[in-house]
């Protein structure tokens, strides 16, 4: 993350230089068009298409975090390891699952995400990857009915 920031932060520093240049090329010139404010003004421009490609690094680096976190967030409240935790609200009232099958859960739901995406619409495709007759959690009565 330090090695990100510190990109940006470059990167930040360059494109203000590059402002500051062409504002001067400017003044120096008298507000004609010279070579030097040509030379200032392309500088200006590659100095921002590389600050702009170090934010997107930035972002795509928060959004990874933040999915990380999520994902988580999302195993310690389905696995319980919330509910001694301070600060956090009481149980849900759901039996809490283990992570494995949390984690075959998301698996099954990525596949037919996959499936959906790429246009097949057929959820038999899924079923294939399990026995037919195993409900998907059978804790809960919805998934015990076929």
């Amino acid at each position: 993350m330090d090695s990100i920031v510190d990109s940006l932060n470059s990167a930040y520093q360059d494109f203000v230089g590059a402002a500051a240049n062409v504002l001067e090329a400017k003044e120096l010139s008298g507000g004609q068009k010279t070579a030097a404010t040509d030379v200032a003004l392309e500088n200006f421009k590659q100095k921002w298409e590389l600050f702009r490609v170090s934010c997107d690094q930035a972002e795509e680096f928060v959004e990874s975090v933040k999915q990380r976190v999520g994902s988580e967030c999302l195993v310690d409240e389905a696995t319980g390891s919330v509910s001694g935790k301070t600060g956090q609200g009481g149980m849900t009232g759901l039996p809490p699952i283990s992570a494995v099958r949390l984690e075959q859960m998301s698996k099954a739901v990525r596949c037919l995400v996959i499936e959906l995406q790429h246009g097949s619409g057929a959820a038999g495709g899924a079923a294939g990857h399990a026995h037919p007759s195993a409900p998907f959690d059978a804790r809960f009565s919805e998934d015990n009915a076929q």
